[in-house]
């Protein structure tokens, strides 16, 4: 199945790009999907995910959209995605 990728701030920064559609297997879930960017790019290494006493877990401050829905209202890493969905990453965002 083909996921359309959207990076924003310091992930796109990483990255190169601010959209890509990528194939992944037709059961990937949304921890295969950020587990594999994060051994794509040196620049994401260690910045989606993080292994805690609950298991694999999205970092906390970090915004994971599916087709506009935050996917810690689903089933969080575990959330199943289908052909043609979107999946956009947001960084910590600080300012003032």
């Amino acid at each position: 199945m083909e996921i359309e990728l959207r990076f924003f701030a310091t992930f796109r920064d990483a990255v190169g790009q601010k959209e890509r559609v990528q194939a992944f297997d037709d059961d990937a879930t949304v921890g295969d999907v950020l587990a594999s960017l994060e051994a794509e790019y040196d620049g994401l290494e260690g910045q989606l995910l993080e292994d805690g006493d609950d298991g694999i877990t999205i970092r906390p401050q970090l915004s994971v959209l599916k087709n506009g829905r935050d996917v810690t209202h689903m089933a969080g890493v575990e959330t199943v995605l289908e052909d043609g969905d979107r999946l956009s990453a947001f960084p910590p965002v600080a300012g003032g």
